[in-house]
C-alpha cells in the first residue's frame, strides 16, 4: 500500500497520507478475531505451543506497526492543534503523540476503575453491589508509556477481579448480606521499574483452567470462546472495547477520531467473554520490556503483578523477519 503513496513534500500530501493510514487501521481491526478463530479451529490439528507461538509473533508484529501508524496520526493531530507550540520544551509537554511522558499509575487505575464499574453494572444490573477498589503505595509513581496499552492491561486485570468477586458472592448466597471483600491495588516504585499488584478474594482460578491461562487455544472452553468470537466483527484490543457503546462517554477515556488503540467496538455485549484478555495483556506488557504474572490461591483469590519499566529506555521487544519466517 505505501508504495502507491507519493513522496510527502507538503502538508496536503501528509493529510492524504494520514487518510490512507486511518483507512488501513480500520481495515485491519478484523485481524485479531479472525486470527483467534483460526487458532481455535486449528487446536486439534496442531500443537497448542506452536499455535500460541504463532499468535504471539503475529501480535507483536501487529503492535509495532500500529504504534508507528498511530504515532504519526497523533503527531499530525498535535501539529494542527491550536495550543501547539513548536518551540515547547519536552518538560512542558504531557505527551509526544501517543506516548504520555508521565503516566501516573494512580490516575490510570482510577480511570480504569470507573470503566470496569460501568461494565459490571451493565452485566449484573445497576443494583449490583460492587467491591471497593483501594489503591495504596507509591501514589505519585509515574513513567512514560502508551496510555491505551496500559489502560487495556489494568482494565482487564480489574475487570477479572471484579467479576470474580461478584460471581463468588452470588454463588455463595449468604444469609446475612455483607459487603463484598475489597480489591487491593498496591503501587510499588523502585529505581528502574514500577510494579502494580492487584489482589482480590474472588475464589482463585480453578485448577483445570491454570494450564490454559496464557494460551490463545483455550482448552475446556474452546467451543464457547469460538462462538463468542464469531459475534465480534472487529477488535483492536483496547480498554474502550470493554464498554457498551452507549456507556463509553461516562468512563472518562478519550477516543481519537481514527480507528486506533482507543477505538470502541460497537455493539459488543459487556458480558461477552473472549478468553483473550490475559494473553493479550501479557503480549502488551512484554512488548515494552515489562512482565505480567498471576498467582492463584484456589478457594481464596488471585494476585496479579504487572511490572513496568520506569525509565523509558527499554527497546520494544520486536518480532524480527527471521522469527516471522520461522512460524
Amino acid at each position: 500500500m505505501f508504495r502507491k503513496v507519493k513522496e510527502i513534500k507538503t502538508l496536503e500530501d501528509n493529510e492524504e497520507f494520514c487518510k490512507s493510514i486511518a483507512q488501513m487501521l480500520k481495515a485491519h481491526l478484523t485481524v485479531i478475531p479472525k486470527l483467534s478463530m483460526g487458532i481455535l479451529e486449528s487446536r486439534g490439528r496442531m500443537d497448542p505451543a506452536d499455535l500460541d507461538k504463532f499468535m504471539n509473533t503475529v501480535l507483536r508484529s501487529r503492535i509495532s506497526r500500529r504504534v508507528i501508524a498511530e504515532q504519526h496520526l497523533a503527531l499530525t493531530d498535535t501539529y494542527h492543534s491550536p495550543w501547539f507550540s513548536p518551540g515547547a520544551k519536552l518538560s512542558e509537554s504531557e505527551f509526544i503523540g501517543e506516548i504520555f511522558i508521565k503516566c501516573v499509575a494512580k490516575d490510570v487505575i482510577e480511570r480504569c476503575t470507573r470503566a470496569v464499574e460501568t461494565i459490571a453494572r451493565a452485566t449484573y444490573g445497576h443494583d449490583v453491589e460492587l467491591p471497593e477498589i483501594n489503591v495504596v503505595g507509591h501514589l505519585e509513581a509515574s513513567f512514560p508509556y502508551i496510555l491505551s496499552h496500559l489502560e487495556y492491561i489494568v482494565g482487564e486485570l480489574l475487570r477479572n477481579s471484579v467479576q470474580a468477586v461478584i460471581e463468588r458472592r452470588q454463588r455463595a448466597k449468604p444469609t446475612r448480606p455483607s459487603p463484598p471483600p475489597p480489591i487491593e491495588v498496591t503501587i510499588c516504585e523502585a529505581q528502574q521499574h514500577v510494579i502494580i499488584r492487584i489482589s482480590d478474594q474472588g475464589g482463585g482460578i480453578p485448577r483445570d483452567e491454570l494450564p490454559y491461562l496464557w494460551s490463545f487455544s483455550k482448552g475446556p472452553q474452546s467451543e464457547q470462546r469460538l462462538e463468542n468470537l464469531g459475534r465480534v466483527p472487529k477488535l483492536a484490543a483496547t480498554m474502550q472495547e470493554l464498554h457498551v457503546s452507549d456507556e463509553l462517554g461516562r468512563a472518562d477515556l478519550k477516543t481519537p477520531n481514527y480507528s486506533s488503540s482507543l477505538s470502541s467496538m460497537t455493539g459488543r455485549p459487556p458480558n461477552l467473554r473472549l478468553g483473550m484478555g490475559l494473553p493479550l495483556s501479557r503480549v502488551y506488557a512484554e512488548y515494552w520490556a515489562g512482565s505480567l504474572e498471576l498467582h492463584s490461591l484456589e478457594g481464596y483469590g488471585v494476585d496479579a503483578f504487572l511490572q513496568i519499566s520506569k525509565l523509558g529506555n527499554k527497546n520494544e521487544q520486536l518480532t524480527t523477519r527471521a522469527t516471522m519466517d520461522a512460524v
